[in-house]
Order: C-alpha cells, then sequence, then structure tokens
C-alpha cells in the first residue's frame, strides 16, 4: 500500500494544518494581545497595537515555521521576507478594526466596558483567515 504525502492524506472540513495554525497562531494572537496592554503603559493606544502585532507576528512566525509549515521549500530569510509582507496586510486590518470599534463604533452604541481590549480582541481575529492563505501560499509554501 503505497501512503500519499501527508499534504494530500488531509481530508475533512478542517485540516491538520490548519489546526496547528489556528492553535500557533491563537497563541501568538494572546502575545499580541497581552503586550498591547502592557505597551499601553507607555505608548498611545493605537501605536500599542502596532508594538504588539510586531511582538506577536514574530511569535507567530517561530511557531508557525516550527509546528505548521514545516517542509517549506523557501529559505528562511524569504520566509521571513513573504511573512513580513502577508503580515503587513494583516497589521492594516487589526489596526483598522481595533480603531474603528474603539473610537467609532462602541461609542456610538453606547458600550463603554473594556471597549478598548474588546476593539483589540475582534481586531487580532479578523485576518485569520487571510493570514494562513497567504503563509501558505508565499510565506511557507512548498
Amino acid at each position: 500500500m503505497t501512503h500519499a504525502p501527508a499534504a494530500k492524506r488531509e481530508s475533512g472540513l478542517v485540516s491538520r494544518r490548519f489546526l496547528l495554525f489556528l492553535l500557533t497562531g491563537g497563541f501568538a494572537a494572546a502575545v499580541n494581545w497581552g503586550s498591547r496592554m502592557l505597551y499601553n503603559l507607555w505608548m498611545p493606544y493605537s501605536a500599542a497595537i502596532v508594538a504588539a502585532y510586531i511582538t506577536g507576528m514574530l511569535t507567530a512566525f517561530a511557531l508557525a515555521k516550527w509546528f505548521v509549515f514545516t517542509q517549506s521549500r523557501h529559505s528562511t530569510a524569504r520566509s521571513v521576507f513573504y511573512f513580513t509582507l502577508v503580515n503587513l496586510v494583516a497589521v492594516i486590518q487589526t489596526w483598522a478594526v481595533s480603531i474603528g470599534l474603539a473610537y467609532w463604533v462602541f461609542p456610538w452604541i453606547g458600550m463603554h466596558w473594556h471597549d478598548r481590549a474588546i476593539a483589540h480582541l475582534a481586531g487580532v481575529a479578523v485576518p485569520v483567515f487571510t493570514s494562513y492563505i497567504g503563509h501558505k501560499r508565499w510565506s511557507f509554501s512548498h
């Protein structure tokens, strides 16, 4: 009996690779979200979002390379280049959602309970699918 490569064997609604991406990305998102609160002690909310995103991005790269996209045909330098490009799109999504919710949507609906934390959490969650596709196709393609 011949075995198909791991990428070809995966079936069902959600692949093992996507689940690993969600787990490692979830951890990196927690680093992102938590570090924003720390950065916010020394810088404005808007800048803290970007600084926290970079912290989460470094975490995400290491975890994705080690656990998710282990068979990339790219060198580490090339993977870093594409990873950064994909994340430039994602940080724009994260920043826009976070700022939009915190400064316009939540005040408009009268929500003030942890408004910035919830806005940032929503902002971090938005680019999950676009990032996965970008990293699979470009950052760590095989």
